[in-house]
């Protein structure tokens, strides 16, 4: 299926990880242990694994970057199949981002985005990272530049349906604000999984590093709405990458994605993080290693 004949991990001589990432590795205790795991783990194409898993989802989330240098994390969904590697470095996408979701402002070539796959009910899911390669009214491609599978911890089971054609943007009430209101609290606070988009602005090797997404998830609450404009989040033991983590060494900004899985409605936070890394605030928070606020 592959043009590459087996899967060997990195096969630069410089570390997969950069210095944000490092410390926290380092920080953690964990620097090089991860090392060995991530010249394993971290690729720069697609296995055949990932072109095998891509095209069997009906959702992917997305990481991508505004003009203002704010990452955003968005969701986009169409029939199994609207995500197709069509090579071990270029992947097509057929779909348009909903209504207001800040994607159709941040979708252009030569855009740095990131895409998660997660089977929510199977608890697989990979990643890759890249730029936006050609753009149209229907979809996009993605040029890749690396990929990661990723743990499954946290990952609550479930198999959302989408109700709507994937390709039609129909208009819907978009409420924005600078602080959260009610109903925004309300869904938040009963979430059991979010996403959140970071990056690293600067390049490396004449390449920018670029946006990335992740998903985190706990029992419903675990997420706290301190109040309308601070949430707290525990950091649950995880593949020690810190990818997330790493980037807010060099950039605090992150995006995160609420979704509320029984009405439909759709929580996009532009935010500055925060990492509380011990203390009496952290041991109160069951299981948690550190907190993001």
């Amino acid at each position: 299926m592959s043009n590459v004949p087996f899967s060997p991990g990195w096969d630069l001589e410089r570390s997969p990880f950069h210095e944000g990432e490092l410390a926290v590795q380092a920080r953690v205790g964990v620097r090089e242990k991860i090392d060995v795991t991530g010249r394993r783990a971290v690729r720069r194409y697609l296995t055949d694994q990932h072109r095998e898993f891509f095209p069997l989802l009906p959702y992917v989330f997305i990481g991508s970057v505004d003009g203002q240098g704010r990452p955003w994390a968005s969701v986009l969904f169409g029939a199994p199949g609207f995500v197709t590697p069509t090579s071990a470095t270029t992947v097509s996408v057929r779909a348009r981002p909903a209504y207001g979701d800040p994607l159709a402002e941040t979708l252009s070539p030569g855009a740095e985005i990131a895409l998660l796959g997660v089977q929510l009910h199977t608890r697989r899911r990979n990643r890759m990272i890249g730029m936006v390669g050609d753009a149209s009214t229907d979809g996009f491609t993605i040029d890749v530049r690396q990929t990661l599978g990723v743990c499954p911890q946290y990952i609550q089971g479930r198999e959302p349906v989408f109700m709507r054609d994937p390709l039609v943007v129909e208009p819907r009430p978009v409420h924005r604000t600078d602080r959260l209101d009610p109903t925004a609290q309300a869904i938040i606070a009963r979430a059991d999984t979010y996403f959140v988009a970071s990056v690293d602005p600067r390049e490396a090797d004449g390449e920018a590093r670029g946006a990335d997404v992740s998903h985190r998830g706990g029992r419903p609450g675990f997420v706290r709405v301190d109040d309308a404009t601070t949430l707290t989040a525990p950091e649950f033991v995880g593949n020690f990458l810190f990818n997330t983590l790493g980037n807010w060494q060099i950039d605090d900004r992150a995006g995160l994605l609420f979704l509320d899985f029984e009405g439909g409605d759709l929580v996009y936070v532009a935010a500055r993080a925060e990492i509380i890394w011990d203390g009496p605030e952290v041991r109160a928070f069951a299981g948690a290693e550190r907190l993001v606020r």
